[in-house]
């Protein structure tokens, strides 16, 4: 149990084990404990926001994941997660089995900041593990369910926990060459962004891959825009919080996070705006997350100036790398590598800082190597191999996994005799509609700007989540 009193500022004094004392200030860790609750929103928004760029017939699956990819982080983090990433006694590569168990982990000072115990940098630091796999784990979506659940705590074994030591244990090799990654850069986003290069590469591309079924419209923006919500709303937790305190730099993170975001935002839509002269919600918010990515690292080490730039160079940069995967040939439907690691990147090097090490531009070649390695050990064990099957691709993996569906009108489709052919949509002898159970409004069809189409933008062909209930061919 805790052995806790209190002095006359109302400050914590803890007694540890060896009968030494320490002392926590009651503001800093209700910040660290908001900020928490503020990361762990975060993960939820990653749901709904990939949900809501897919098509509806995976929509349900994408937000499972992401609240399933929490829960097996959580473990994995209670098991040897948390030792092996932050274990006091670890050496420059990765920790031991000091904590296994969260054992003795509890009232003694973190190793991330003295000014709060080691239970609460615990559970803050848990956030971003979760986080970090929910990035990644859709780049390539649909993936079928148990393999998920296996290479998520796989990964974040062997992947994160060490990056997370290299970066922000003292005693890692990148902490102690002094590599500035406030909050996350190298093992949340450029990590995650690697990782989803990696897994396109051995996933390879869906069926329909480079014709007009795959061309299609975000299936529900306002998904898109609540996701960005809960994404940007958490972002003052996940880099405020990284403070480790509530003090001037949870401050400052605070203020050139906002100012990141909008600029990003800003900077995207206008990229998209002069190709379709449409204001782009979707491109908005794409520019918004770009521009939080940027920030991240640097959050606690720049001013507003400098927020400005990151913003203006993770929209534009971020906006042109979603065209790399026509470049290359790789399918990452969701363009998380565009977003997350050449924004990490961007960040890494913007405004004049050292180039944080670990990354890929600090030639760590290797953790793509790590992870490919990974795919393929899974891809021969039974059971395991995380490309859906052809008919679960066809269906969506809400109905051929799951049995339940993000909209009560899918499942009446599905039970009133409409016949799916090979992602098409046929209501009895009326015309077939493209894009899987995404309606095209025929006979006019625009393709423009889409991170599924053509363009750099995430606009594609014209379709409603709404046409085939209401208005049936």
């Amino acid at each position: 149990m805790v052995n806790i009193t209190y002095d006359d500022s109302g400050s914590t004094i803890a007694t540890l084990p060896d009968g030494t004392t320490a002392l926590y200030d009651a503001g800093d860790i209700a910040w660290v404990l908001a900020s928490t609750a503020l990361v762990w929103l975060m993960i939820p928004g990653v749901g709904f926001f990939y949900s809501g760029l897919l098509r509806r017939k995976n929509a349900l699956s994408m937000i499972w994941a992401s609240m399933m990819t929490l829960a097996v982080v959580s473990f994995q983090w209670f098991f040897w997660g948390y030792s092996l990433a932050f274990s006091d006694t670890a050496n420059a590569y990765i920790g031991n089995l000091k904590y296994f168990g969260l054992k003795g982990v509890l009232d003694q000072p973190s190793i991330g900041s003295a000014r709060i115990p080691a239970i609460a940098f615990c559970v803050f630091q848990l956030m971003f593990a979760a986080i970090t796999y929910v990035l990644q784990s859709f780049t390539s979506f649909p993936w079928p369910p148990r393999p998920i659940m296996v290479f998520v705590f796989v990964w974040s074994t062997i992947v994160y926990d060490p990056i997370a030591c290299w970066t922000w244990n003292s005693n890692g090799w990148s902490f102690l060459l002094g590599g500035l990654d406030f909050a996350g850069g190298t093992p949340v986003h450029i990590s995650s962004g690697t990782a989803a290069l990696a897994i396109s590469i051995y996933l390879g591309k869906r069926r329909g891959y480079g014709t007009e079924r795959l061309a299609y419209k975000p299936h529900n923006t306002t998904y898109v825009v609540l996701g960005t919500v809960f994404l940007w709303f958490g972002w003052f937790g996940f880099n405020g919080g990284s403070a480790l305190a509530a003090n001037m730099r949870a401050v400052q993170a605070c203020i050139v996070t906002n100012l990141a975001a909008s600029v990003g935002g800003l900077t995207w839509m206008l990229w998209d705006y002069r190709l379709e002269r449409k204001w782009s919600a979707v491109g908005f918010c794409s520019g918004a997350i770009a521009g939080l990515v940027a920030i991240t690292p640097g959050s606690g080490f720049v001013g507003s100036p400098a927020a400005v730039l990151f913003g203006v160079l993770a929209g534009t940069l971020c906006n042109f790398a979603t065209q790399l995967k026509f470049v290359f040939g790789y399918d990452d439907c969701l363009d998380i590598f565009a977003s997350h690691a050449v924004g990490g990147v961007v960040a890494s090097f913007d405004g004049g800082l050292a180039p944080i090490a670990g990354g890929w531009l600090d030639h760590h070649y290797i953790q793509l190597g790590y992870q490919t390695i990974i795919l393929w050990i899974m891809h021969f064990i039974p059971g395991l191999r995380l490309r859906a099957t052809e008919e679960a691709e066809i269906l969506g993996i809400d109905d051929a996994e799951m049995g339940e569906f993000a909209y009560d009108y899918v499942g009446i489709d599905l039970g009133h005799g409409h016949d799916f052919h090979d992602d098409t949509h046929s209501h009895g002898v009326g015309a077939l509609t493209a894009g899987g159970r995404e309606p095209r409004i025929t006979p006019e069809v625009e393709l423009g700007g889409g991170r599924e189409g053509v363009g750099a933008g995430r606009l594609g062909v014209m379709s409603s989540p709404f046409v085939s209930m209401f208005y049936p061919a």
